[in-house]
């Protein structure tokens, strides 16, 4: 008889009081055998000593899974808490790590769907723009901007993947091992692009599960035009090279 997978779903947090207790509860309803690891950056508002306390309120009533916090010492960024997140999942033996955001946008309803499909893919996303995937309660500007970067990410790099900034995903741990976490140094939109370049790169079986991403009804957004700026600057560089690289391969394959 198989064991089960140990599942741990990271959720990395700056400021999220109002937010960080429904999340937590959607996933204890929804998950409750998966262990989660809240990534905090030290957020002024306390949410990391809200999550210690709904932790010791759940030990004391033998919860079936463990709640764990990884304070940090300030805000550094999206990215180096995912990292640091997958680092602390492959120490502790974990099978399958899952990304998810602490501000409700992520429905934990939607989590057994794709953790149903990990088997099938080391890298299965939660894709806002694939059939069947949709966005609540965004601006219009907001839907064609991520819209026009996925495609623009897509044709450069040639992901075969129509929401490569999503942030709502299923790694096996295998696949995490097979990248060097080390060399991450993007953050925001960028490190979710970064991740699934690496995985394609690496080999990996990546498939897109329709999700609903609902826009944050409390808490304040960590959207900035730092971040995008961040992330289709490195998605030109790494598309670029990548080009350049094609074309060069094939001047050498017509040259001998």
């Amino acid at each position: 008889m198989t064991a089960p997978r140990r599942t741990l779903v990271i959720v990395p947090t700056f400021d999220e009081a109002a937010t960080i207790a429904a999340t937590l509860e959607g996933l204890r309803v929804r998950v409750p055998d998966a262990d989660v690891l809240v990534v905090d950056d030290g957020s002024p508002d306390g949410t990391a000593d809200l999550v210690d306390q709904i932790a010791a309120d759940e030990a004391s009533t033998g919860a079936a899974r463990a709640l764990s916090v990884l304070r940090r010492p300030g805000k550094l960024g999206l990215g180096t808490a995912y990292v640091q997140g997958f680092r602390w999942a492959l120490d502790r033996g974990y099978d399958t790590v899952v990304e998810m955001d602490a501000d409700g946008s992520h429905r934990a309803e939607d989590l057994p769907r794709l953790l149903a499909r990990a088997s099938q893919a080391e890298l299965v996303i939660g894709s806002r723009w694939v059939p069947g995937g949709r966005v609540l309660h965004w601006p219009k500007h907001r839907e064609v901007l991520s819209r026009l970067g996925n495609l623009y990410t897509r044709v450069l790099l040639g992901l075969g993947v129509r929401d490569a900034t999503a942030g709502f995903r299923v790694y096996d741990a295998a696949l995490l091992r097979r990248i060097p976490l080390d060399e991450i140094a993007s953050h925001g939109y960028g490190f979710q692009v970064d991740m699934t370049w690496r995985a394609r790169r690496a080999g990996a079986r990546i498939i897109e599960i329709p999700i609903v991403f609902v826009e944050r009804t409390a808490g304040v957004s960590k959207m900035s035009n730092a971040i995008i700026v961040e992330a289709m600057t490195l998605v030109t560089r790494w598309g670029v090279a990548h080009r350049v690289g094609q074309l060069l391969r094939l001047v050498r394959h017509r040259a001998t």
